[in-house]
């Protein structure tokens, strides 16, 4: 009795240890990973209520899957959250153990995610995976959930060529520099008439000289935009109307350029000599290439467009030194050293969104999208596609995008720098217009007072009397009929 007792509690405890042994076993697992708190897979409702479980694959890669602490986050496991609790479904997530998207192997096995998937080691993939054709003929794929293309990503100063000579210039168009041109000469002359016409500028106009010349009102209008004083002082109230409207609309031009000639010197968009592949292919100071086996890498090699063909050859003939394994790899080469890596353009605008040293060309090609793989005739290829436009329609993805897309950089984008054009000065411009307009008008209107005192005292006509004044003030000859009766007075 006392055996049976002793060998029962010795297998008890042997069951106990075994089972603690693989319970940590489990737990330390490096592919196996706990999903986000809150989520499904870690709600223990659900084994009760008999949901259930699929086995996902992913690649770890920022932002679609990090890892935080013993559990993992990012884009996509915020979006395989939102399907498990639409779909109701529990699911444990596992990294691919080859660390690969998925291709075709020399065998003609496939690697990767995609090998997971046909091995029956995994029941779907969520991760930013590329639907391709070749990829389609052996897994089955749901609606996109995020598009992207074919980028280059490089790094600001090794893209970046010597500023022209004239660069100081860029911050306005051809068309600002020519209507600011125009409008300071039309100031100028308006400085020049007005002085001429307004009697508080001179009192004697055919003995002395008028201070306004039209050499002196060039001076005048140089030196507010150099925000400079500069002589003559105006005197009279009409010039000095045009004065004070020249120098607010020089002060705002000032801010305007100097504003906008910031941003273009931080920005590099004005100085990225590689705008295409085209311009990738021609230059000879980067190195370039992309990910070992991924779509884009076919997608060179499939492509029949010349550039591309020189893309692909020079890949193909540098394949131990230009291409990498993985995106995080590529990053820190590409800021490291004078390397361009060819990519997804979603992935690279995180990139230069979290390194503020890295920009992205502008040129995108082969639009695609990132799916979730399933096994081909698989019942949830449909449920989950539905959902993913589901989320799309609801504006969830695009909230998802935002969240894990937000940049760190306090830059101006290049799609949103540009040389000012006339029409966002338009009200400066009609300002000083406006200006110039009021200043001739007072002018006229102090030398019509004036008229009118003089003819009341020489008992004239004010019309000839205004009329004398301005062809004398504008060097004018007068008209022979004004003249003959001057002259006849005179005589009398």
């Amino acid at each position: 009795m006392d055996k049976g007792l002793h060998f029962t509690i010795c297998v008890i405890t042997t069951v106990l240890l075994l089972r603690e042994s693989s319970q940590a076993g489990e737990e330390n697992d490096p592919e196996i990973l706990a999903a986000p708190k809150g989520g499904l897979g870690t709600d223990s409702r659900g084994t009760s209520e008999g949901l259930p479980t699929l086995t996902v694959t992913t690649i770890l890669e920022d932002p679609y899957v990090m890892v935080r602490g013993a559990e993992l986050e990012g884009y996509c496991m915020d979006l395989l959250g939102a399907l498990a609790g639409m779909l109701r479904f529990q699911y444990r997530v596992k990294v691919v153990g080859d660390g690969q998207y998925g291709a075709v192997a020399a065998g003609g096995n496939w690697t990767g995610m995609i090998g997971e998937i046909l091995r029956r080691e995994a029941d779907i993939a969520v991760a930013p995976l590329t639907v391709t054709s070749a990829r389609e003929e052996v897994v089955s794929f749901t609606t996109p959930f995020l598009q992207t293309g074919i980028g280059i990503l490089l790094r600001k100063d090794t893209a970046s060529q010597d500023m022209s000579f004239f660069h100081f210039l860029s911050p306005f168009s051809k068309e600002t520099w020519t209507a600011l041109l125009f409008a300071y000469l039309l100031t100028c002359f308006c400085l020049f008439l007005v002085a001429r016409l307004s009697p508080c500028e001179w009192s004697e106009p055919k003995n002395e000289e008028n201070h306004f010349t039209f050499l002196n009102s060039l001076w005048f209008g140089a030196g507010a935009l150099a925000l400079q004083g500069a002589t003559p002082r105006p005197q009279a109230l009409s010039v000095r109307v045009i004065a004070v409207v020249w120098w607010l609309f020089t002060l705002a031009l000032l801010a305007a350029y100097i504003a906008n000639f910031t941003a273009l010197l931080s920005s590099g968009s004005e100085q990225l000599p590689i705008q295409t592949f085209e311009d990738l292919v021609k230059q000879r100071n980067l190195e370039f290439g992309t990910l070992e086996g991924s779509s884009t890498f076919y997608y060179f090699k499939n492509s029949k467009n010349p550039i591309h063909q020189m893309i692909y050859e020079y890949m193909e003939k540098r394949r131990e030194h230009v291409l990498v394994k993985t995106y995080q790899e590529a990053v820190q080469r590409v800021m490291d050293s004078n390397y361009a890596f060819i990519g997804e353009s979603i992935s690279q605008d995180l990139a230069a969104a979290r390194h503020c040293n890295l920009i992205r060309a502008p040129e995108v090609i082969g639009a695609r999208g990132f799916g979730i793989a399933t096994t081909q005739a698989s019942p949830w290829t449909k449920p989950l596609s539905i959902a993913v436009l589901k989320l799309r329609e609801s504006g969830d993805l695009d909230y998802l995008r935002n969240k894990w897309w937000e940049s760190s950089c306090l830059r101006q984008s290049q799609d949103r720098w540009g040389p000012l054009e006339p029409p966002a000065l338009g009200g400066l411009f009609l300002t000083l217009g406006i200006g110039l307009a009021l200043g001739i008008l007072a002018a006229l209107a102090e030398l019509s007072s004036s008229s009118r005192r003089a003819a009341a005292h020489a008992k004239k006509s004010c019309c000839s009397v205004f009329t004398e004044e301005i062809c004398t003030r504008l060097r004018i000859k007068a008209p022979a009929r004004q003249s003959q009766e001057t002259s006849g007075k005179a005589n009398t």
